[in-house]
């Protein structure tokens, strides 16, 4: 059954359009506040949010939703998504909310939902709480109304738990670190662990001001990181992004590494030291051809998924790997988080640097890429992929990849567009083929 309100990642959208309104946040809250009371316990939800200006808005009315059906509710202010799955976990809470919309501008925002497990909700949970915000929910009564309490320790906690993913015998000390927080959730528990670790922090998008989030800044703009890291002379450059779930890195010349680079150079060290479970990494669709061509050359594989880091995250579990992710800096790390958490990977990275004692560039470029091209068509209704022209001219570019290339066709979760990404080892021939679709879709909407 599709799902009407989640998308891949939750719920999104612009504030104060549907579905990202107070009135939906309120809903949402007595929704799932209602589906996840079970047994006769105190129930408990926990709330963090990144540093958009309609987060307290937001924060409000979940507060609103979540006390009206009789649940607790524990404020933790901004804070990383995978602080919050953390959170959740050590707290013995029902549930966490993570109000934010990740990578998207300040204008845009959303709401990710956590299992009292710390992993991000299933599909049959979604459904249930979709059918309950459409539905009637119970409220409790007078007497039974839950509590707001907002803890002051949250980021001391979390600081704490990024620290000891840290292997134990190495130090950063005398390395030079540019991080760049966005702007966003991270601004504050980012520089902090690592400058504990020992680093040299050299701290960018960190002064949030509601309306600034991912504004040239951020692992979708590291134009700023790039050019800090080159005046600053550092040794590496961290970025993150508005939630600080996912990770891009740009090495001591400015050059970015994508996650791609990094789940290669993070899994290669996992398996050098027999920490790597399941013989290989998750990835989606997405990650590039070289990446599973330098796997396979060190014998080490690779499961690809569709799109969406929960599906990366489904896969892993039923599998037993412990590394995943996407190319986008999404990095899963079983053996510590329930969740793609950046400031955890770039520890990882940088452990990877420290033991290699060389610089940057010469450890976490693991393989060239074959040449990808990605382009998005917007569409405003219909369904484009299912028109008998579009699927011919599908049909004739696997053809002609066949056996070079890779063909990727899929609609967004997150918006109206169809996304059409083509790889191979001839540029022009990708680029070709990737045109051809596109040209097929725009004319079938």
């Amino acid at each position: 059954m599709a799902r009407k309100y989640f998308g891949t990642d939750g719920i999104r959208g612009e504030t104060n359009r549907s579905p990202m309104t107070a009135a939906m946040a309120m809903r949402v809250g007595m929704a799932a506040g209602a589906h996840f009371r079970r047994g006769d316990h105190k129930h408990r939800v926990v709330i963090g949010k990144d540093t958009r200006l309609s987060g307290y808005m937001l924060e409000n009315a979940l507060v609103a939703g979540f006390t009206s059906v009789g649940m607790d509710v524990v404020l933790v202010g901004p804070m990383p998504t995978p602080a919050v799955a953390l959170l959740t976990r050590s707290m013995r809470a029902d549930l966490g909310v993570m109000i934010s919309a990740s990578h998207n501008p300040y204008a845009d925002n959303g709401l990710k939902l956590f299992g009292p497990d710390g992993y991000k909700l299933s599909d049959a949970d979604e459904l249930a709480i979709e059918a309950l915000i459409d539905g009637e929910v119970p409220l409790a009564a007078a007497a039974d109304i839950g509590r707001a309490k907002r803890i002051e320790d949250a980021r001391g906690r979390y600081i704490h738990f990024a620290k000891a993913t840290f292997p134990e015998d190495l130090r950063l000390d005398g390395l030079r670190v540019v991080v760049d927080c966005a702007n966003g959730a991270a601004y504050q528990v980012a520089p902090s662990a690592l400058w504990e670790l020992g680093a040299e922090v050299v701290a960018i998008g960190v002064e949030p001001n509601g309306k600034n989030i991912n504004d040239h800044v951020g692992s979708t703009a590291p134009a700023t990181l790039q050019e800090t890291v080159v005046a600053s002379g550092a040794a590496i450059g961290i970025a993150l992004d508005g939630d600080a779930d996912r990770l891009i890195v740009v090495d001591e010349g400015g050059r970015v590494i994508d996650g791609d680079q990094l789940m290669a150079v993070i899994a290669g060290g996992w398996a050098r030291r027999g920490r790597l479970n399941g013989g290989g990494l998750v990835a989606t669709v997405m990650s590039n051809l070289g990446l599973e061509r330098h796997l396979k050359a060190q014998g080490i594989g690779l499961v690809r998924t569709k799109v969406g880091d929960r599906y990366v995250l489904e896969t892993m579990r039923s599998r037993g790997h412990n590394v995943g992710g996407e190319q986008s800096g999404h990095i899963i790390l079983s053996d510590y988080a329930t969740t793609g958490d950046g400031l955890v990977a770039a520890l990882q990275v940088l452990a990877e640097m420290v033991r290699a004692d060389a610089p940057a560039s010469e450890v976490l470029h693991r393989f060239d890429p074959v040449p990808q091209i990605l382009k998005n068509v917007r569409f405003s209704g219909g369904k484009p992929l299912e028109a008998a022209s579009v699927i011919d001219v599908i049909a004739a570019a696997e053809a002609d990849l066949a056996g070079r290339g890779r063909l990727v066709i899929r609609p967004s979760g997150t918006e109206p567009v169809i996304r059409v990404m083509a790889e191979g080892d001839d540029r022009g021939e990708v680029e070709a083929v990737v045109d051809r679709i596109c040209a097929a879709v725009q004319a079938a909407v």
